[in-house]
C-alpha cells in the first residue's frame, strides 16, 4: 500500500476572523507565515512528494514546509461555497435559521447554493488516489480542512451527519494508506508539527 499524508495549510486572515474561504485565494496571514515556519515535519516526510492545492495558502504552506514550490493539483482545492462565500456561519445561521439546519444534517450532500458538497469533494480526489496508488510513490498533500474531512469520511465510511469517530486537529500532518484501488484507508493521525516548546494554537 502506498502512503498519503495530509497536512491543512496555516492560518489567513479570513481564517483568523472565522470567514467562510472555499475557493476565495486568501494568502496566508503574517501570522500564519510565521506559524508554519515553526512547524517541524517528521523526517519521514523527507522522500515523499509534494503537492499542493493551487490555492496560495496551500502553496505557500508547501514551499515553507518543503523548502521548495511544489507541484499542484487543482483536485485539492477546497470546497466551493460560491455563494457564501467571504461570510461568517454564524451569519449564515442567523440568517438561514431551520433551513441552514437542515442543509447541514445532508451531511455528504450538504452544499451552499452553487458550491459543491463534501461527495463531490470525494468524486475529484478519488482519480488522484488511484494514481497515487498505481506510481506507489509516498505522497503528501497540503490542502484544506474541507478536502481533509472529505478523504476522511471516504476513509471511515461517514456520512458526515454526526461526529467523526476520530477527530483530526490542525497543525498536524495525518496519514492515509492507499488500497491498489484507489481506496483510502485510516493509518494514523494527529502528528504534531508544533514542537514542544511552542504551544499551539486553533485557526
Amino acid at each position: 500500500m502506498t502512503l498519503f499524508a495530509v497536512i491543512r495549510h496555516g492560518p489567513t486572515e479570513w481564517n483568523e476572523q472565522g470567514v467562510v474561504q472555499g475557493h476565495s485565494d486568501i494568502p496566508l496571514s503574517a501570522a500564519g507565515r510565521e506559524k508554519v515556519s515553526g512547524w517541524r515535519i517528521p523526517s519521514e516526510l523527507n522522500d515523499f512528494t509534494w503537492i499542493a492545492s493551487p490555492l496560495s495558502r496551500a502553496q505557500e504552506t508547501a514551499t515553507i514546509l518543503s523548502g521548495r514550490a511544489p507541484q499542484t493539483d487543482d483536485r485539492l482545492m477546497e470546497m466551493s461555497w460560491a455563494e457564501w462565500e467571504g461570510k461568517r456561519l454564524p451569519e449564515l445561521r442567523a440568517e438561514l435559521g431551520d433551513l441552514m439546519k437542515a442543509w447541514e444534517a445532508k451531511g455528504l450532500d450538504f452544499r451552499a447554493p452553487g458550491g459543491e458538497s463534501p461527495r463531490d469533494v470525494q468524486d475529484r480526489l478519488k482519480p488522484l488516489l488511484l494514481e497515487c496508488a498505481r506510481t506507489q510513490q509516498a505522497t503528501v498533500a497540503v490542502c484544506h480542512k474541507g478536502v481533509i474531512r472529505a478523504l476522511y469520511a471516504l476513509s471511515a465510511n461517514w456520512d458526515m451527519t454526526d461526529k467523526p469517530p476520530e477527530k483530526l486537529q490542525d497543525d498536524c500532518v495525518h496519514f492515509f494508506r492507499i488500497a491498489e484501488d484507489g481506496a483510502p484507508l485510516r493509518h494514523r493521525f494527529n502528528h504534531s508539527l508544533v514542537t514542544p516548546s511552542e504551544p499551539s494554537g486553533g485557526a
